[in-house]
Order: structure tokens, then C-alpha cells, then sequence
């Protein structure tokens, strides 16, 4: 079997924290051959540490070159790199969110459809052992339908002091689009991806503007500081389920909660830690897992996943429509925040009209 060359572009700390140690762990199947960044310098420094034989300073450059890319950039860049790099016959993973815009994410699957290659986009989280476990006892019909999942990802004060995070032209938005993407995505696969119909939402970013910050994550500016730090959501599926959503970079709450519950009609479920909940011969259950198999680090099964769909071997875990539902979702909570209104969706439509 030939290796899959795949390159890398943006080499930044997600690049060489995840990606690279990802794809290198399989030898077997797959070579990164090339890296392209703005910072040829970084680019360059990354190549000689990972012993990478390429580096280009315009990526268009390397596509030719490569089988497969893995994009890493700001999220302004994703749709404009996604599309370029499928319509150069090159497999495409993205990191999330999938897009600025609905829109752009249907340029993206659209380049998909029309290229023939693979379009996934880095939710992670769905390849965690928790969140593999939760799938397991959602298909096996251990909790019945989902009714209300309640769905948090909070930081108390973790505003990323690096990078472009709070830079809002580059990313789109701020704890939301950063963080709580991962959860929402992770809620949406749990539940088998509803029908989203109407979403609230709420966005702040107050505690981020005032000055004498207390944050673990590095300093920022807060006279600059021009995205969200706080976001509630509430969205209404089409089955009757609802889906509580809150995620932060800064709140003032005693400690960081990472978790999605889901109340069904026969059960429910915890996913971090995982806790199956039941009512059952006359008591109410609650078990854990004494043992969950699987990889500690999801960047390694994304990989391989990723890997394994270039070379036909494997189905997407992540398929772009639901990325793009995510991405829907987010615009729609924004939306809602600035209209200071519920914002109705018809996503079936939405889906006949493409």
C-alpha cells in the first residue's frame, strides 16, 4: 500500500501539539511530506524538528505535491483553503469550527461533492473514550429518545492569551466558536443529529473588558478585547427534544465544568465522567464505568480515522453536514444575541435547496 502524503497547513501549536504526532504515529499508512505557514520561519523550524522534507511559504505550492491536508489556520482561512485544496484533488481535515459562515460551509461541501475527496473537520471530541462509550449506550437504546440534554463547557478564567483567539475578524467569535463548538457537536452526535427548528441565545464578554485580569491562560488586552467570553443557548428540536447550552471562557463560578447530560425517556446518561443514570426494578440506579477501552488522546483515532477515509478503508466519523449543522447553530445563537429575538430555522429546506 502507498503511504498517504499529507500536508500541513498552519504550524501552530494545534499543528504540533496534535496533528503532527497523530499522522506520525502511523508510519504504516501515512507521511507528512510538507508543511506550509505565513511564518516560513516557524514553518521551517517545524520541519527540521519533525523531520518533515518540504516547507512552502504559499500552500497553493504544495498541493500538487501532497494527497491529503490537514488545515490548521485562523478560521477566517478555512473555507477559502478547504475549497482550493479539494479542488486540487487533495483530501481535506479541517480543524473546527468548520466556517465563519453557513455559507461557507456549503462552498466547502459543495468543493467536496464536485472533487470526489474527503471533507472531515476536527471535532475531537467525538473520538474521546467517554464520548465513544455515550454512543455505544445511545445506540443500543439504553436511555430510549433523548428529551433534554443540558450541555457545558466552562472555563473560569481561561481566555487564550496566544494566538488570534480574541482577534474576532480572524475568529468569528470567542469562547463559542472556540470552545463550546466541541460540546454542541459532541451533543448533536449523542442525540443523532435532530432537526434543529428554533434557538435562543445569549452572548457577554464583560469580565473580559475590565482591567486587572485574573487569567490562567496568559495576558490579553482588555481594551481590545471584542468577542465573547460567556454564551447561553437554548435550542428546540423538531422530535421535541431541547438542548441547554452554556460555555465560557471567564465567569465567575467556583470551578471549570466540562460535561454533556442526557435525560431520556428510559434513562440517561453523563458523559464526563460517564454516569449511566436508570430507573430499574423498583430503584434508581446509577453506574459507572470501572473500565472504558480506547486511546487516551483522541488525536490519535481522528488520525487514523482520517487516514483510513483517504484510503477508503473506513466511513467518516465526522461528516460535514453535521460539522455545518454546528456551525448553523453558532451563527443562529449569535444571531439571536444581537436581534435580542429567537431565531427560527428550516433546515429541511435548507438541506432540498443544496
Amino acid at each position: 500500500m502507498n503511504l498517504l502524503k499529507v500536508g500541513l497547513i498552519g504550524v501552530g501549536g494545534i499543528a504540533e501539539g496534535r496533528h503532527i504526532p497523530a499522522i506520525q504515529n502511523l508510519a504504516e499508512k501515512a507521511v507528512i511530506t510538507g508543511v506550509s505557514d505565513l511564518n516560513v520561519h516557524r514553518a521551517e523550524q517545524i520541519a527540521e524538528k519533525y523531520d518533515i522534507p518540504s516547507v512552502y511559504e504559499n500552500y497553493h505550492e504544495m498541493l500538487p505535491h501532497i494527497d491529503a491536508v490537514i488545515i490548521s489556520t485562523p478560521n477566517k482561512f478555512h473555507a477559502e483553503i478547504a475549497v482550493a485544496a479539494l479542488h486540487a484533488g487533495v483530501h481535506v481535515l479541517c480543524e473546527k469550527p468548520m466556517a465563519l459562515s453557513t455559507e461557507e460551509c456549503d462552498r466547502m461541501i459543495q468543493a467536496s461533492k464536485e472533487s470526489g475527496k474527503i471533507l472531515s473537520i476536527a471535532y475531537h471530541y467525538r473520538f474521546m473514550k467517554n464520548a465513544q462509550a455515550a454512543k455505544k449506550v445511545m445506540l443500543e437504546g439504553e436511555i430510549g429518545e433523548p428529551l433534554v440534554i443540558r450541555t457545558q463547557g466552562l472555563r473560569r478564567r481561561k481566555v487564550p492569551g496566544w494566538g488570534v483567539f480574541t482577534n474576532k475578524e480572524l475568529q468569528g467569535g470567542g469562547s463559542l466558536i472556540d470552545y463550546g463548538c466541541h460540546l454542541l457537536d459532541l451533543s448533536l452526535w449523542l442525540m443523532g443529529n435532530p432537526v434543529p427548528v428554533e434557538v435562543m441565545g445569549s452572548q457577554y464578554n464583560l469580565l473580559s473588558r475590565t482591567p486587572d485580569q485574573v487569567n490562567l491562560w496568559g495576558e490579553f488586552d482588555h481594551k481590545t478585547f471584542e468577542v465573547d467570553d460567556h454564551v447561553t443557548g437554548y435550542i428546540r428540536f423538531e422530535n421535541g427534544a431541547s438542548l441547554l447550552l452554556e460555555t465560557s471562557w471567564s465567569a465567575n463560578i467556583k470551578d471549570d465544568v466540562e460535561n454533556v447530560s442526557i435525560s431520556g425517556e428510559k434513562g440517561g446518561l453523563d458523559v464526563f465522567p460517564f454516569h449511566l443514570n436508570q430507573a430499574k426494578h423498583g430503584m434508581l440506579l446509577n453506574s459507572e464505568a470501572s473500565f472504558i477501552p480506547g486511546d487516551e488522546n483522541p488525536g490519535n483515532p481522528q488520525a487514523e480515522n482520517f487516514v483510513d477515509c483517504c484510503l477508503g478503508l473506513a466511513e467518516q466519523v465526522v461528516k460535514p453536514e453535521e460539522a455545518r449543522m454546528v456551525s448553523m447553530l453558532i451563527e443562529a445563537i449569535y444571531k439571536s444575541s444581537l436581534t435580542g429575538s429567537s431565531v427560527k430555522l428550516d433546515y429541511r429546506k435548507e438541506v432540498e435547496s443544496q
